[in-house]
């Protein structure tokens, strides 16, 4: 039986092409112009296909801006800080399953009240705390910026919270230990936790802006966002004899969103999964 559409889902659906084409054009037009020539890159308009298909963009932007560096520096901390963000949260929900834990609803009530506090409110206490440590202008400093979360350890707690007490005592009475049981127990079963978690992790490392604005002045190790930016910033003709181009510039661009598109499609599923169950379980 096929269903009348009304007015009210006419106007949804015209609202929903326009959020789109907002949305989609723009990068259409990024990735054309980054395949695009020099001469065509100066052309005026919207572009939505390559003219005068050209990778001079990438190798200028690849090479002469040296934007490997700070892309190879953004796949470091990612990758690193990923990994111990997702270790340490994970064992300290573990650490919030045993009921002995000493203080384990204050530290709870604790970890819900930093949720609460914006990162904008202890940028200068943290700043004086990485300038003290001596971690300014080291990929440290990146790293442990948000090693640990609130959020994170609520959500895997949610799903440690789901594994049957059977399998924590059948384990224990055959002699494993803590570790054992937390990595052959219970993280083989939140893996749609730890992809949620993983996959905010990278995406938020990798846009990471902040933190390198505040902790990094050296060249060599900025990061890919702090790149882009000064790239963004320059204009087409810097001198008579350096020109930055806009195909240039959309290729950079294109190269810093590359990552996110390559590992998103691997663990959306997981993702969709992980946000439902951990925001659901009790």
């Amino acid at each position: 039986m096929r269903t009348k559409l009304t007015i009210a889902d006419w106007i949804l659906c015209c609202v929903m092409v326009i959020l789109i084409l907002v949305t989609v054009v723009p990068l259409l037009n990024a990735l054309a112009l980054s395949f695009s020539s020099n001469l065509a890159a100066v052309q005026p308009g919207i572009h939505l296909w390559p003219k005068e298909f050209s990778t001079i963009g990438y190798q200028t932007a690849w090479r002469k801006l040296q934007f490997w560096r700070p892309f190879m520096n953004s796949v470091y901390v990612t990758a690193i800080g990923s990994f111990l963000h997702m270790t340490v949260c994970s064992m300290a929900a573990y650490c919030l399953l045993h009921r002995e834990f000493p203080l384990r609803k204050p530290i709870i009530w604790l970890m819900l009240l930093t949720m609460t506090v914006p990162g904008e409110a202890i940028m200068v206490p943290l700043y004086i705390v990485n300038r003290q440590l001596g971690l300014l202008n080291t990929y440290t400093s990146l790293i442990v910026a948000g090693m640990a979360s609130g959020f994170t350890v609520l959500l895997l707690f949610n799903y440690f919270r789901s594994v049957p007490l059977s399998l924590l005592e059948a384990a224990r009475l055959d002699g494993a230990g803590d570790f054992t049981i937390f990595a052959r127990v219970f993280l083989p079963v939140s893996k749609p936790g730890l992809a949620a978690v993983g996959l905010f992790q990278i995406v938020g490392r990798w846009n990471q802006f902040r933190e390198p604005l505040l902790y990094i002045t050296n060249k060599a190790k900025t990061t890919i966002q702090i790149a882009l930016r000064e790239v963004s910033m320059l204009s087409d003709a810097t001198s008579g004899t350096d020109v930055v181009l806009a195909n240039t510039r959309m290729a950079a661009v294109v190269i810093g969103v590359s990552v996110l598109i390559v590992v998103f499609p691997f663990i959306q599923k997981h993702f969709v999964q992980g946000i439902v169950l951990g925001a659901t379980k009790e």
